[in-house]
């Protein structure tokens, strides 16, 4: 069967985008409990992302990590609101999604 764009998104590039952001922002002092709340995940999901249980598939470069970087400070600073946080993560996972910013390990 094959794996429709859609399929990639749900499955690798939106769990990978929220773990790389989950651990940004602990790096950056944020509890796990907070962590959870502002991006509206279930704690034992942010658990999972940390201890690499999901979220693991994508790598990205270093231009990517830059911007999920700048989202995690804007993040913990309180400086976004939902639609603006919807929107960052939007254009984080449209880059990706063109296949600049990432790269996929061999299976």
């Amino acid at each position: 069967m094959v794996k429709v764009p859609c399929q990639e998104i749900v499955w690798d590039i939106i769990p990978a985008i929220q773990a790389a952001l989950a651990a940004e922002l602990v790096n950056l002092g944020v509890s796990q409990i907070q962590v959870a709340k502002s991006l509206k995940l279930a704690p034992s999901a942010v658990s999972q992302y940390l201890s690499g249980k999901r979220g693991y598939r994508i790598v990205f470069d270093d231009d990517v990590n830059e911007v999920i970087s700048k989202l995690a400070e804007d993040i913990k600073s309180g400086k976004l609101s939902d639609e603006e946080l919807e929107n960052k993560f939007c254009t984080i996972c449209r880059s990706i999604r063109g296949n600049e910013g990432c790269s996929r390990p061999a299976k």
